[in-house]
């Protein structure tokens, strides 16, 4: 039991940093050659930083822990609305448009709504995995008509390496992903089948895990006040991982769900959360510290509707 803690937590860490690694090394190198910030935002970076939850998608839905799968996203995105925002708010208080939550925050419930609806019959078939996927172009065309994707590769991406100092850490990321993924779930599910908890509970602490790093790097820039946090940064995350990392692992495998209705109060909690915050947004044009202190107290709720 301890051997199987060890290699989750173990592959869990190679998983995030691997892709944080990945990703902005490719960011570098696309700026080096001269590609777009408005392009690598919402292409590398978008889809890059959901690139954990896309390879746990991937390998839990090959070991048949559909669950798991559904877990991670769940805790990804609430972690995401609620425990990411307040870090970083509690440090700076941020200030946004309502055009932009009304925007962004509608293709967050989109996606959700659209992961609700897959899930309705408790499986996500490579039929509907390529549908989702489609659906996640519509995020693209929301960026692209609101130029966000610039906001989005600031955020990340400080001074572009040369190709040759970029190279070592785009392989080595990859690498560590590969390997950090296959590592964190099968031993995930042997943890879960040993002491006998859900592995929909596995998942949702795999969410928070891959949330986390975000959170430290969003609070630390946030603390030394380089650059706003977009409301395309905060919610682009939560857009991509319902349709496009969830619809990556059905391409490849059926993602079949043991109970769908056991789940049912932790993905309505998903949804109605995600409302309240971006209620929050678009009332008090941003989030201070006070909002700041709900959206905490919003995040405690989750892990107690299993």
């Amino acid at each position: 039991m301890l051997v199987e803690a060890l290699l989750f937590l173990g592959g869990l860490a190679a998983l995030v940093i691997g892709a944080d690694r990945a990703v902005t090394g490719a960011g570098d190198l696309a700026l080096y050659y001269g590609v777009s910030p408005f392009f690598i935002g919402v292409t590398l970076i978008s889809i890059g930083t959901s690139i954990p939850e896309m390879v746990t998608s991937v390998y839990a839905a090959h070991y048949g822990a559909g669950d798991l799968v559904v877990g991670n996203i769940v805790g990804s995105e609430i972690a995401q609305i609620t425990l990411a925002i307040a870090v970083v708010a509690f440090i700076a208080p941020f200030v946004t448009q309502r055009r932009d939550v009304l925007v962004y925050g509608s293709a967050m419930i989109l996606a959700m709504i659209i992961m609700l609806l897959t899930l309705d019959d408790g499986i996500i078939g490579r039929s509907e995995g390529f549908l989702m996927m489609l659906a996640y172009l519509q995020f693209i065309y929301t960026l692209y008509t609101n130029r966000g994707g610039e906001e989005i590769a600031e955020e990340v991406i400080e001074e572009p390496r040369t190709p040759r100092e970029t190279y070592p850490w785009i392989v080595g990321g990859l690498l560590l992903v590969v390997v950090g993924g296959q590592v964190m779930v099968t031993n995930g599910v042997a943890i879960a089948r040993l002491v006998g908890i859900p592995e929909f509970l596995v998942g949702l602490l795999t969410g928070l895990g891959t949330t986390l790093p975000e959170v430290v790097v969003a609070g630390i820039a946030a603390h030394e006040g380089r650059g706003g946090i977009s409301v395309g940064a905060i919610l682009g995350s939560n857009i991509t991982d319902p349709v496009f990392s969830l619809g990556v692992g059905a391409l490849f495998f059926d993602v079949v769900v043991d109970d769908i209705s056991a789940l049912q109060p932790s993905l309505t909690y998903m949804l109605v959360v995600s409302i309240l915050v971006l209620a929050l947004f678009y009332w008090r044009e941003g989030i201070d510290r006070k909002a700041a202190a709900i959206c905490l107290l919003l995040y405690i709720p989750t892990f107690f509707l299993l």
